[in-house]
This record gives structure tokens, C-alpha cells and sequence, in this order.
């Protein structure tokens, strides 16, 4: 029995779905599905009854949730008294981005720090909104620039940034390839490279309300998971895909970017970025990175 399978019990009796479980965690369901069944085969009881609709407690369920409960907050009463801790020789912090985030706000931001503070150490993590919220709950990241949701769960801090607007990457011999800029409109029937909602809900989202919004029927030609992979299938002639301009900085030959026209005051074509870390924890390496980066979030945003 593990902290992180009864996090995942106790997170599923609170909501009684394991989507939204899943949700609130920063976790796909699948992985939230083997956490539970890990724990019920650890303790060789069933503690949930699943239907299609509902998740019902068992009685065994049922008596192990006061003291998972009871547990968990002796937990974090344990983990915050570390964390209060002094660290006066610590100069070093983990910081995770998502893919655009790490192409094009950390680059600028540990520049500025390398500057301003040199003996900084910073080590650097690229992954899914996804897979850095459970690194942060369980301290193997400080802080990450993450896609923001009401859904995040309540244990974390979340200072919004900015959005990031969007391009569509397209072939260079693309009827459109030459536009100086490309209206929503003109992609209408054109085959389109899409992000797994269950990884990237934001970015896939995002792409099917633009087309919706305007009436128009997306034709998904390929679902793909990394931008990397998406930028690849752009320049083999799979499809067009619509990105953040971040994305732009993947040198791939054969694509081109496009920016998109929208309507003026539009939320549409906008993907918001912000900053994330455990509450109730101090940290003054972390304090000194969020200092850094509210002073020149002006400049980070400029090309954003």
C-alpha cells in the first residue's frame, strides 16, 4: 500500500467518477484505474463497485476511508514541516514546462536568471500538463508552467500568465503556404493533425471550438500526442495543425507557420499559461524564479 494509491482512493470517493477524479489530480484515468486496482490487490479487498454511471463505496471501502483519510493529512502535516524548513545552502530548483512553454517562455526566463543569478542551478523538465501536477504534489518539481483549470486540484497555487496565441503549421507547398495571415474559414474541409484530448485537452479543445464556433465540421485527419510528432506529420503531408506560435521554434524542414486571423476581443485561439506549485510550502529559490519572472513577464509575453 502506498500515500499516492490512497491520494488516488480517497480522490474518487470525493467525486464518485473517476474522470473528474482524474481530473482533479492531474492524472489520466487509466493510470487513476490502476492505482485503485493496485491498492485493492495490496489489501485483497474491493473497495469500489463500478457501474458505467456510478462508483459506490464498499463496505470494506467504507471503513478504510476515515483512516486513509486521518493518514493523509498526517501526511502533509509531516511534509510541510520539511518543507517549512530553512535551506540556506540549496541553489538548486526543478522546474517542469509544458512543450510550447519550454520552447519559448523558459528559455527567455533562464536567461535572465543565469544573469541576474548565477550560481542558480536549474533543472528543467518538459512534459504534459498531465504528468507535472503529480510531480509537483509529490516534490520532484518546485514549479511548472502548466495549461491552467478550474479542475486543478485545490493543494495547488496557480498564478496565471498570459495566453499563448495560435498558427496553423501547414506544408511549404500548400495552397495556403504564402498567406501573410489565414481566416478560420479557409481551412474549412482541409485535413487536420489533432492533440489526444486525454493528454492535451486544452490544445484539442481549443482546435474544435474554432471550427464549431464558426459553424464548420473538423475533418481530423490523424490524433498524435507530441507537438514534436504533430510538426512531423505537417511536414509529410498528413494534415494541417493549429499550434502555438512557441511551436514555431521546432526547426522542421517543409513546414511553414501561418498566423491565424480571429476575431477581435475573441477568446477563441488562445491558450493560457501559468505558473503552479504546492501551497503551504516556502521556498525562497522558487519565491526568487516567480519575482524574476512577474518583472519581465512583459517581455516573455511579447511573442507569446
Amino acid at each position: 500500500m502506498e500515500i499516492r494509491q490512497l491520494r488516488c482512493f480517497v480522490a474518487v470517493t470525493q467525486e464518485l467518477h473517476f474522470g473528474k477524479a482524474a481530473q482533479k489530480l492531474g492524472v489520466l484515468p487509466a493510470s487513476l484505474g490502476r492505482e485503485i486496482k493496485g491498492l485493492e490487490a495490496s489489501l485483497g479487498v474491493r473497495l469500489l463497485e463500478r457501474t458505467t454511471r456510478n462508483v459506490v463505496l464498499t463496505e470494506e471501502g467504507a471503513a478504510l476511508l476515515a483512516q486513509a483519510q486521518s493518514l493523509l493529512k498526517q501526511v502533509e502535516r509531516i511534509e510541510n514541516s520539511f518543507r517549512g524548513r530553512p535551506q540556506k545552502d540549496r541553489t538548486e530548483i526543478k522546474i517542469g514546462a509544458i512543450d510550447s512553454a519550454a520552447a519559448g517562455l523558459v528559455p527567455q526566463l533562464l536567461h535572465q536568471l543565469r544573469s541576474t543569478h548565477p550560481s542558480l542551478t536549474i533543472h528543467l523538465l518538459e512534459d504534459k500538463t498531465v504528468s507535472l501536477l503529480p510531480k509537483l504534489d509529490s516534490g520532484r518539481l518546485d514549479l511548472a508552467f502548466v495549461r491552467p483549470s478550474e479542475l486543478i486540484d485545490r493543494r495547488f497555487k496557480v498564478l496565471p500568465l498570459f495566453n499563448e496565441t495560435v498558427v496553423v503549421a501547414l506544408p511549404v507547398g500548400h495552397r495556403l503556404s504564402e498567406r501573410r495571415s489565414i481566416g478560420v474559414a479557409e481551412l474549412d474541409g482541409e485535413p487536420l493533425i489533432v492533440p489526444d484530448r486525454k493528454s492535451r485537452p486544452h490544445s484539442h479543445d481549443l482546435t474544435i471550438k474554432l471550427f464549431t464556433d464558426a459553424g464548420m465540421h473538423v475533418r481530423i485527419a490523424q490524433i498524435a500526442e507530441e507537438k514534436q510528432t504533430i510538426i512531423n506529420l505537417v511536414a509529410a503531408e498528413i494534415g494541417l495543425a493549429i499550434v502555438p506560435r512557441w511551436t514555431s521554434r521546432l526547426a522542421v524542414s517543409g513546414v511553414k507557420y501561418i498566423p491565424l486571423e480571429l476575431h477581435v476581443g475573441s477568446g477563441a485561439g488562445r491558450l493560457p499559461l501559468a505558473a503552479a506549485w504546492l501551497k503551504g510550502t516556502r521556498d525562497p529559490l522558487r519565491e526568487l524564479v516567480l519575482d524574476e519572472l512577474r518583472e519581465n513577464i512583459e517581455i516573455y509575453s511579447a511573442n507569446a
